[in-house]
């Protein structure tokens, strides 16, 4: 079945969520959720995530799956809130372990942090498949960006995480912790040999000042109009651009906040003595 699809796009990072669902009253996907988070006074709050849940309760949908595709190093998850107010499991790909294991390490947060991924409902393996009600999916592994990016297939929609931006935006960065820009080059090519009407649904979108968010291409259009992976581009081309490109960008804003969370599949660290929940900065660590 072709999946029904709505798109709210967070304009503060960017971030595309979505709403995957076969029919009013059907079980229905989220993807990628959104957890407004202040960094300047640590606040956090949920204008975002009602969004989510307005949609949901105005068509009559369930929701079966909170799907992540990464642990996203520039937003906060919203899907252990939106797992307490709407129900749902909570997902990502197996190789999540990988990236909680790297900032345990990072943010030296101790064996109270398990690396096994139990934070999460569910652990797609690579090529697994699942249902939304009606509607069939199949989880890809495809690293690059991290170790654990993930991409979903759900009917002729795929929903590509950090593998592609917008034509006119090219890629993701690969200079995070086990990030690696040739993998990222083969997970591309993977997604691009698909047919070519298929719909291809962003992560993120930074558009330039000509144009507003857009979040849905073909893998035609990639393929003709990447501007850094278009039909044509070596892995050695890429992978030297890539690398350069990535030599000049700053860490994300939201990073040290964001993954400290992400990796815990959007739950807090717990309260100390006085009531308080705390994340860490890590000094001259990046």
């Amino acid at each position: 079945m072709t999946p029904q699809i709505e798109a709210f796009y967070d304009d503060t990072t960017g971030t595309f969520t979505y709403v995957v669902y076969a029919a009013q009253g059907s079980l229905c996907a989220v993807i990628d959720p959104v957890l407004d988070y202040d960094p300047k006074s640590g606040r956090t709050s949920t204008e975002s995530a009602q969004r989510v849940v307005a949609f949901v309760n105005a068509h009559g949908l369930r929701v079966q799956w909170l799907l992540e595709t990464h642990a996203h190093a520039d937003h906060v998850s919203a899907a252990q809130y939106l797992k307490d107010t709407l129900g749902g499991k909570i997902a990502i790909g197996e190789s999540i372990r990988i990236v909680q294991s790297t900032f345990r390490r990072i943010f030296n947060l101790g064996e109270d942090m398990r690396t096994d991924g139990r934070q999460f409902d569910h652990l797609f393996a690579p090529g697994e498949t699942f249902s939304i009600g009606e509607l069939s999916g199949e989880a890809w592994h495809v690293p690059g960006h991290t170790p654990a990016d993930m991409a979903y297939r759900i009917g002729d929609a795929v929903f590509v995480g950090d593998t592609l931006f917008m034509p006119d935006v090219g890629s993701a960065r690969c200079d995070f912790p086990g990030g690696d820009a040739h993998t990222l080059y083969d997970s591309v090519r993977t997604l691009l040999a698909l047919p070519p009407g298929t719909r291809l649904c962003m992560c993120h979108d930074y558009p330039p000042p000509s144009r507003g968010p857009q979040w849905q291409t073909t893998v035609a259009e990639q393929r003709r109009g990447n501007i850094h992976l278009h039909d044509g581009v070596s892995a050695a081309e890429f992978v030297a651009m890539r690398t350069a490109r990535d030599r000049t960008l700053g860490m994300p804003t939201l990073i040290l906040p964001a993954i400290q969370i992400n990796i815990r599949a959007g739950r807090f660290p717990e309260p100390e003595d006085n009531g308080v929940r705390y994340l860490k900065i890590p000094l001259n660590a990046f």
